[in-house]
């Protein structure tokens, strides 16, 4: 009776309020940065610059951020307007691992607050979240700078058949080399391995905050529509009833999918030569790559366009379909005329759809069931 009372007061406990907070930004910005570090180590990418600004920008950027890239940074194939233009790429595989840290944590202090929480707790606790996450957000924007020193040598790449001259060279899946995009892409390994390069970045402090700020904002709504023994405000028994069995179906499906996209990186890593670049690059982008296959799978086209150097390095057969023709949409259809396996993608959607649709089912009470302990409805523990 005691919790109930507490709750119904009306009175914030800011004690709790704050160190909670402290808990929750901390193990995911932690968690974050273990993830970022990690992949960094794994792909090399440590031996061209310093890993803690490295993996400082990477962290603002898996959190909505941005970082500005300065110096000779035209041996990737990045000119004019594309060489002073913000980088705005997200690696989800790091955002990620902060967003279920951050969730974890915030929904495991709302639990522990009592039977029930007022709104005007569950405000404090979310702006308390979403305040100390966004400052420390700023605080990348000055331990995020730093040089990378790019050693043409030290790739490699002058080692490569006929000293960067790549004809007659094949990669799975892209063919001989040489031919690829009318030979400009040996043009820009020959500029790598002659290159003694230095390219600089910024992390953005505006637009990285504002981006964390919504990141945070994001994550935390997620979670607590996601979240189905977490109790709510008062007048929010419908949202549990309706909405949180979807969604907390629809995230469900989607880690599924994460865990399916790390076992199958692990699978190509046993065979490939370079195991490391690859639990690197999943451990990064896996989700990238997981949740553009799902609205692809189910249809939805996208618009896409490559350019330069570096679009001849994404994935096949997108990088052929993107080079041939960039002015229609990419679809399931056409990325299977280029390779029949990618209907397995359709196959393998139609089955998260249905996964998802049964979770909903399971997870939606019966009519006239008990709600969970709520300010409005705290009658329904049992």
């Amino acid at each position: 009776m005691s919790n109930r009372s507490a709750g119904q007061s009306g009175s914030v406990r800011w004690g709790d309020v704050v160190f909670s907070a402290i808990a929750a930004v901390s193990w995911s910005l932690i968690g974050m940065a273990g993830t970022a570090a990690l992949g960094l180590h794994l792909l090399e990418a440590d031996s061209a610059g310093e890993l803690g600004p490295m993996t400082a920008a990477l962290v603002a950027l898996g959190a909505g951020g941005s970082v500005t890239p300065s110096g000779d940074v035209s041996v990737f194939g990045l000119e004019g307007a594309q060489a002073t233009t913000a980088i705005e790429i997200t690696p989800l595989g790091v955002g990620l691992v902060g967003a279920l840290l951050l969730a974890w944590f915030f929904l495991r202090s709302l639990r522990g607050a009592g039977v029930v929480v007022t709104a005007a707790e569950l405000l404090a606790r979310v702006g308390a979240v979403v305040v100390l996450f966004a400052a420390l957000m700023g605080g990348l924007a000055y331990a995020g700078q730093a040089v990378i020193t790019l050693d043409g040598g030290d790739l490699g790449l002058d080692e490569l058949p006929g000293g960067g001259d790549l004809g007659g060279v094949e990669i799975p899946g892209l063919g001989d080399i040489g031919d690829i995009g009318g030979g400009l892409l040996p043009d820009r390994l020959g500029d790598l391995a002659g290159a003694d390069a230095q390219v600089g970045f910024t992390v953005d402090a505006a637009p990285t905050v504002l981006g964390g700020l919504l990141w945070c904002l994001g994550v935390l709504l997620v979670a607590l529509l996601a979240s189905r023994r977490t109790p709510l405000p008062r007048g929010l028994d419908a949202v549990h009833r309706v909405v949180r069995p979807a969604v907390s179906a629809v995230v469900t499906v989607l880690l599924v999918a994460v865990a399916a996209g790390l076992a199958a990186a692990v699978y190509a890593a046993a065979g490939d030569p370079h195991p490391r670049r690859i639990a690197g690059a999943a451990l990064l982008g896996a989700p990238n790559g997981v949740w553009l296959g799902v609205p692809l799978g189910l249809f939805v086209p996208w618009d896409g366009r490559a350019t330069g150097a570096l679009a001849n390095l994404l994935p096949d057969p997108l990088d052929a379909l993107l080079r041939v023709d960039a002015h229609e949409p990419v679809t399931l259809g056409r990325l299977a005329e280029l390779d029949s396996r990618v209907w397995l993608l359709g196959v393998a959607a139609a089955l998260m759809m249905l996964y998802a649709g049964a979770l909903t089912a399971v997870r939606t009470p019966f009519a006239g069931q008990a709600s969970p302990p709520t300010a409005g409805g705290a009658d329904g523990a049992g």
